[in-house]
C-alpha cells in the first residue's frame, strides 16, 4: 500500500468520532449475541424454531422491540464504522501482517453484519436457506466443491482461535483497562466463557460445510441455526444448546465492556 494510503488509514484512525462510532459497534454486537443466545435457550427449551437463533433472527427480533428501528439504522451506521476502523487497522503501517489479516477479516465480518441490518431494517432479509442456496450456486461453479470446503475448514480454525483465545485470556490483549476488581473479573470470566463458547458453536458451523462439501449437497451447510440444531440432534443436545446459548450471552455482556475498554 502507498505511502498516500498509509497515511489516510491512520488520519481515519485518530478521528475520535470514528472511534466513538466504532465503540458503539462492539456495543450492538453485544446486544446481537445476548439476543441470539436468549434465541438459542428458547430453541432448546421449544418455545423458538431454530431458524430463528442466528444473527438475521436476532435483528429481526431487535427490529420488532419497540424503537427497534431505530436501533438498527444505529447499527447499520456503528457496524460500518466498526468495519472502517478494522480497514485502518488493515492499511496502516506498523501492525505484524498477521494482525492486518484479522483486521481485513474483521472489518469483512462487521460490514457484512451492516449490510444485513439494512436488509432487515428495509424487509429485504432473506430466510432460512439463504446459506445453503448460497453454498448450491457456488458448487455449481469449476472448483466450487472445493472453495465450499476450504470455506468450511477456515470457520473450523476460526472456532479453534476463538476457544483457545478463550482458554488462554488472550482476549485481554484486545482490552485496555477494565480487568481489575469484581467486575473486573467478571468480565473476564464472561469473555473466557464466551470465547470458547463461540468457538464451539464456529466449530460445528464450519463442520457443516465440510459435510456439504465431503457428500456434495448444499443442503447440509447452513448458518448459526444449523448449528444450533445440529448440538440440538446430539444426545443431551437440549442441554449442549443452551450452554452454549448462554455462552454467546456472555460473550455480548462481554462486549459491552470491550465497547469501553477496547484498545483502540
Amino acid at each position: 500500500m502507498g505511502s498516500t494510503g498509509k497515511a489516510a488509514a491512520q488520519g481515519a484512525r485518530s478521528s475520535r468520532t470514528l472511534k466513538l462510532l466504532a465503540r458503539g459497534g462492539y456495543a450492538v454486537s453485544g446486544l446481537l449475541h445476548v439476543v441470539v443466545g436468549i434465541l438459542a435457550v428458547q430453541v432448546a427449551t421449544g418455545s423458538a424454531s431454530s431458524e430463528q437463533a442466528d444473527q438475521t433472527g436476532a435483528l429481526t427480533a431487535i427490529a420488532q422491540t419497540p424503537g427497534g428501528t431505530a436501533l438498527l439504522w444505529f447499527a447499520v451506521v456503528a457496524f460500518a464504522a466498526l468495519g472502517l476502523w478494522q480497514l485502518t487497522v488493515a492499511f496502516s503501517g506498523g501492525a505484524e501482517t498477521s494482525d492486518r489479516l484479522k483486521a481485513a477479516g474483521k472489518a469483512v465480518l462487521y460490514l457484512a453484519l451492516g449490510v444485513l441490518a439494512v436488509q432487515v431494517v428495509t424487509g429485504a432479509a432473506g430466510g432460512s436457506g439463504q446459506e445453503s442456496s448460497f453454498t448450491a450456486t457456488l458448487m455449481e461453479k469449476p472448483g466450487g466443491t472445493l472453495l465450499v470446503g476450504a470455506v468450511g475448514l477456515g470457520i473450523v480454525a476460526g472456532g479453534v482461535y476463538h476457544v483457545v483465545k478463550g482458554w488462554r485470556k488472550k482476549f485481554l490483549e484486545d482490552l485496555q483497562g477494565g480487568t481489575s476488581g469484581h467486575v473486573g473479573r467478571a468480565v473476564v470470566t464472561l469473555g473466557r466463557v464466551g470465547y470458547i463458547a463461540k468457538g464451539v458453536a464456529l466449530g460445528v458451523l464450519g463442520a457443516l460445510f465440510v459435510v456439504a462439501a465431503v457428500q456434495h449437497d448444499p443442503e447440509q451447510a447452513g448458518g448459526l441455526d444449523a448449528a444450533f440444531a445440529t448440538l440440538a440432534a446430539q444426545p443431551f443436545g437440549a442441554v449442549l444448546v443452551v450452554a452454549v446459548g448462554l455462552g454467546f450471552a456472555a460473550y455480548g455482556v462481554y462486549s459491552f465492556a470491550r465497547a469501553r475498554y477496547a484498545r483502540m
